[in-house]
């Protein structure tokens, strides 16, 4: 709860506090969650909880700086089982990497994990004006894994 929770608390209320005194007062704020936020997962109870926070305390903000007329918007990005050294370390610890790593392509309906750079371009595309009309919302990024 510490990292994933009271983490984006904090770098919340400080970017808030930078882009209140900037002139114009403007920015976007983009939360990082997971699609673990958005479904449950057997024993990993507290990371679905700390993820889900951090989608509905990204929405609870996100109104509170529209009714405050501040030119914040505030949106979570929920990537899916991306490709990254992290996930690799744990298909290393199974018995077998390689029929690990197939079994994750698998569950993805688009057929192999995303790549960082997925994630990268949606969080490009909340930081820039071409999202301008986006505050509250959850960009999810997971090749359809949460579709089924």
């Amino acid at each position: 709860m510490a990292v994933n929770l009271d983490g984006v608390f904090l770098g919340t209320k400080h970017a808030m506090a930078a882009m209140r005194d900037s002139d114009p007062v403007n920015g976007s704020i983009i939360n990082i969650s997971s699609i673990m936020g958005l479904v449950g997962f057997p024993d990993i109870a507290a990371y679905n909880a700390s993820k889900g926070g951090v989608r509905l305390y990204s929405k609870s903000v996100a109104l509170s700086c529209a009714e405050r007329k501040l030119n914040i918007r505030v949106n979570s990005v929920h990537p899916g089982f991306i490709d990254t050294p992290l996930l690799r370390q744990g298909m290393a610890r199974i018995a077998d990497p390689e029929l690990a790593r197939k079994t994750y392509d698998a569950l993805q309906p688009v057929g192999h994990l995303g790549q960082p750079i997925d994630i990268a371009y949606g969080v490009l595309y909340l930081a820039s004006d071409e999202s301008r009309f986006m505050t509250g919302a959850e960009l999810v990024i997971d090749g359809g894994c949460t579709a089924r």
